[in-house]
């Protein structure tokens, strides 16, 4: 029974794979773009920011549409999306033209990256919902190392002889404009993602808000006792039979505050700059001298320390809870932040000492905000309005996201690395104070308590 959940967790996950892989394989391209279509600097963080407008687009969709369709085939979408953005950047003949797929990735990203933990909280028992929700951050971890590693392989061979050799369609995605098969390397995990998804079930609580309890139970004993999935439908059905909730309301009411906490985390969690290191970080790294071929190496380093450290939640979240991995971890990242920007403030020409501190601030990130954010925006929302309040949170993300991939280059350029740094730094006091204060533990707990929770609070 508990591998057959596990098993639905990780294919639901791989929606996570491809937001790491989409996200993190444009990395390696922006300095090859931005040479052949002679970008400035604002078009450059056009570029990066560009599949974030999608994603926020997606967001937006997918909380809607799923709450009316179902989990699952969202989820297909979202698939679906990633394979034409991957074959459309592949053969784009003209900047706009890879915009406008990097669009459509975005899209796919949006919609995965709300959907995928949303899907596995409402399959997954609460005694380890927040291990297998964490699986999908892990997920995120291995597409941005994979794609690092796919970067840095392509690279070596554009300047090897396998292709050199050859001339027209295969010599100019491999070798002249390499950064077409760096994007275009997206279709292999789309297409797998795509035939795993066929195989699942649809989310039980969502069918039993379609009043389809009897299919919802009939896929809860996959995994569970017949007396656990009768309390979990009780439950669904409890939950269902109070007083309809609409989405403007949750504002004022006694949800107002789990949507404050949600979104203001999401906002932050992307204000520490963590995407500034997946996106730029070889332009950060070249800045700390480090040649193009060393910073693509080094950010292979940097998916694997990512990856590594994502496990402590995996083992921990369920056992010590959700607050004090968030405590240790920002106060980690500010830390960090703090440093580097020391580092790069007084010139210090150590590359090596610069990466221990980026990776410092990776490793806090991966066991704390990365994963513990998607947990906690899976299960703090009420069922009626679940898939659009997540919508909202999840969308805060992003455009958090959009912020850092489209200011970046103009941060690194007017601020100096340092400045930049300390500003990352600075936005984590505020995130800091809400989860010491404000965020209550949600360890242990049913989706339906959880929600009984806000409302007891009011």
């Amino acid at each position: 029974m508990k591998s057959n959940v596990n098993f639905l967790a990780l294919i639901a996950a791989l929606g996570g794979f491809l937001f790491g892989y989409d996200t993190a394989i444009i990395s390696g391209t922006i300095g090859f773009v931005k040479t052949q279509f002679n970008l400035s600097t604002v078009m450059e963080g056009w570029y990066v920011s560009s599949a974030l407008i999608g994603t926020i687009f997606g967001v937006l969709v997918a909380g809607i549409v799923s709450d009316k369709y179902g989990r699952k085939n969202m989820l297909i979408a979202s698939g679906l999306f990633f394979a034409a953005s991957a074959i459309g950047c592949t053969l784009s003949t003209s900047f706009d033209n890879l915009v406008i797929y990097r669009l459509l990735g975005g899209i796919g990203v949006g919609v995965a990256s709300m959907l995928s933990p949303l899907y596995i909280s409402e399959i997954a028992p609460a005694k380890n919902r927040g291990k297998l929700v964490a699986l999908y951050q892990l997920a995120i971890t291995l597409g941005i190392l994979f794609a690092y590693f796919a970067n840095a392989y392509l690279l070596s061979v554009s300047t090897s002889d396998s292709f050199n050799t050859t001339s027209g369609l295969g010599h100019k995605i491999f070798v002249t404009e390499v950064w077409r098969s760096m994007l275009g390397s997206e279709i292999i995990p789309a297409a797998v993602f795509l035939l795993l998804l066929l195989t699942i079930p649809k989310s039980p609580r969502w069918l039993a808000t379609k009043g389809k309890t009897v299919r919802a139970k009939n896929i809860l004993l996959r995994f569970m006792t017949e007396d656990e999935a009768d309390n979990e439908i009780k439950n669904v059905e409890e939950v269902l039979s109070r007083k309809s909730i609409g989405i403007k309301s949750v504002f004022s009411g006694p949800f107002r505050l789990a949507m404050i906490i949600g979104i203001s985390l999401a906002v932050l969690s992307q204000l520490s700059g963590i995407n500034a290191i997946i996106y730029y970080g070889p332009k950060i790294l070249e800045e700390g001298g480090l040649q193009l071929g060393e910073a693509l190496g080094s950010q292979v380093l940097i998916g694997l320390v990512n990856v590594l450290f994502t496990f402590i939640a995996l083992w921990k979240v369920d056992d010590i809870g959700r607050k004090p991995l968030l405590i240790y971890g920002i106060i980690g990242i500010l830390i960090s932040l703090i440093v580097v920007g020391l580092l790069f403030y007084f010139d210090v020409n150590n590359t090596y000492l610069l990466m221990t501190f980026i990776l410092a601030f990776l490793a806090c990130f991966s066991f704390s905000f990365g994963p513990v954010l998607w947990v906690l925006l899976s299960e703090i929302y009420p069922l009626k309005i679940r898939g659009a309040a997540m919508s909202i949170a999840t969308m805060a993300v992003w455009v958090g996201a959009t912020f850092i991939g489209q200011m970046t280059p103009w941060l690194l350029e007017n601020l100096k690395p340092h400045g930049t740094f300390w500003l990352f730094a600075a936005f984590m006091v505020p995130a800091l104070f809400m989860v010491i204060r404000i965020l209550p533990e949600t360890k242990g707990k049913t989706l339906e308590e959880i929600e009984n929770y806000w409302l007891k609070r009011n």
